[in-house]
């Protein structure tokens, strides 16, 4: 009943909107039961974006077909009209994002106006995955970073060791915790990397220490490989340059997880960052990135910086020319370090700037940043919400003063008129909610799945899917709870039955 109230106040200020939008995002208890987490994003009156957990769903199944009936069939249960949906935002697995039989199809096959947004935190992540395996060189190094926090993880003598090291021999009481690759969160590389370099000498004594038989055939076995691997030159060197990629990647991660993140906002940052990793493709910028290696690798006395051997490539790809060999370190080492940005700047160009749902976006915004982007008469004619004749006069007056280069900025404008000045245009205030309306990643859904871990452990693994559903909406949001009429509550609980009514009276 608590979790009904609850549910039924957010929804009162969601009618309230002109649109809304979904963000959808399923996960595993521990019981192994499927759980879909649905979260709705609109905005008030004052033009500020909400996104609200709703409630945690149990689907049979995880199909695309089966996961839009039980979207269709919440909005129903909630009086959210299907007709007032303008966005949708899930992951890019094939069952959600499907071009055909993917649950975003089929929810636009319902309702055409229900732009499809591929989560940006999620494509962020899968630009860092394709940037990692895009040079072998800075693969093998994350493996073995991430082989190196297990086995910290895994073994107190390791911990103990490298906390005594830092101890007797450097004077350092407080160590910097060596931990693995986070396999649940986005983009979480920077930090381990950084704890990684900032104790490499520790942590190369640590390991020549745990590389004795005394402490055991698999941690010493262990331990000796990843020392090998790590007083490689070209591993510290590896090392550096990937922080110089995954460095702007995490904190445009980072920046659009917020709930406020809109997606015009979410395309100026992610043109930031280009514009960011386009700088790194200076020479200047390689030259002093192998020359800090070269002296950190001499200071660390790591294997020198050298050219391996270099395979011969068969004829058939050569022709009748020479096969090019680098004959220096700044040769061989230069076109991977070239690979590497070239990978994230395309990578985040095909995923942000290749989105039909995207480009059509761009088109609607662009009708409010007086953007020639040909005839969008047709895009908005379908929003049956905006008039366009009205719009296109209101655009003019709204313009003729005022500088307005941001959707952002459209909000401060209207945000700060007086009711009557604002009622004149209100068609470009309905063309601004609609822009802000789409969100721009699931992370509310994915906020949920905290809660989830909290509320169903495995010491309370057996609780029903009702319950779980009723004290997550209740935990989540705490402060509408605290505001509830109790009284009124207390009343309908008892007039749910006669032994109540009877024991307790009215």
């Amino acid at each position: 009943m608590f979790s009904h109230s609850v549910v039924r106040n957010i929804c009162g200020r969601i009618r309230q909107a002109d649109s809304f939008a979904v963000i959808v995002d399923g996960t595993q208890d521990i019981s192994r039961k499927e759980q879909m987490s649905i979260c709705i994003r609109y905005v008030d009156n004052d033009l500020c974006p909400h996104e609200e957990f709703l409630g945690l769903y149990e689907p049979p199944d995880t199909t695309g077909k089966v996961l839009a009936k039980c979207i269709t069939d919440v909005l129903l249960r909630l009086q959210l009209p299907l007709s007032a949906l303008r966005g949708q935002t899930y992951d890019g697995a094939s069952n959600m994002s499907g071009q055909y039989k993917g649950c975003q199809a089929l929810i636009r096959e319902m309702q055409p106006l229900a732009l499809y947004v591929h989560c940006g935190a999620h494509c962020v992540n899968l630009v860092s995955q394709s940037v990692c395996e895009a040079v072998f060189l800075v693969r093998d190094a994350m493996e073995s970073l991430q082989e190196l926090g297990s086995l910290f993880s895994q073994s107190l003598k390791c911990r103990t060791a490298f906390a005594n090291i830092a101890q007797s021999d450097h004077g350092i009481s407080k160590v910097q915790k060596i931990r693995p690759l986070c396999p649940t969160r986005w983009l979480v590389r920077v930090s381990a990397i950084q704890a990684l370099i900032a104790q490499y000498e520790l942590v190369l004594d640590c390991l020549e220490e745990m590389s004795l038989p005394a402490a055991g055939s698999n941690v010493s076995a262990r331990a000796s490989g990843l020392r090998n691997q790590l007083s490689k030159g070209s591993t510290w060197l590896a090392l550096k340059m990937a922080i110089r990629v995954f460095g702007p990647l995490e904190m445009l991660n980072r920046s659009l997880q917020a709930r406020y993140q809109t997606v015009s906002g979410m395309l100026v940052a992610v043109g930031e960052t280009l514009s960011g990793l386009r700088d790194l493709r200076e020479d200047k910028a390689f030259d002093k990135l192998l020359a800090d290696a070269v002296e950190a690798v001499a200071e660390l006395d790591l294997e020198e910086l050298k050219v391996p051997r270099q395979r011969k490539p068969p004829k058939r790809y050569t022709g009748a020319a020479a096969a090019h060999v680098a004959t220096t370190v700044c040769d061989y080492y230069r076109p991977l370090y070239f690979l590497l940005v070239e990978t994230a700047i395309q990578q985040l160009k095909e995923r942000f700037h290749g989105n039909p749902s995207l480009l059509k976006y761009q088109a609607l915004e662009n009708v409010l940043l007086n953007v020639d982007n040909g005839d969008v008469a047709a895009d908005l004619s379908v929003y049956e919400e905006i008039d366009w004749a009205a719009l296109q006069i209101q655009l003019q007056l709204f313009r003729r003063k005022r500088s307005v280069k941001s959707v952002s900025d459209a909000v401060a404008i209207l945000t700060d008129m007086a009711p009557e000045l604002r009622g004149e245009y209100s068609d470009v205030e309905k063309l601004v909610r609609l822009l802000l309306t789409s969100p721009a990643s699931s992370a509310e859904a994915e906020r949920s799945f905290s809660t989830l871990r909290r509320l169903k452990t495995w010491l309370r693994s057996t609780m029903t899917q009702l319950r779980l559903n009723s004290v997550a909406v209740c935990h989540v949001h705490q402060e509408v709870l605290d505001v509830i009429d109790v009284r009124a509550l207390m009343e309908e609980f008892i007039s749910r039955n006669e032994t109540r009514a009877s024991m307790f009276g009215h």
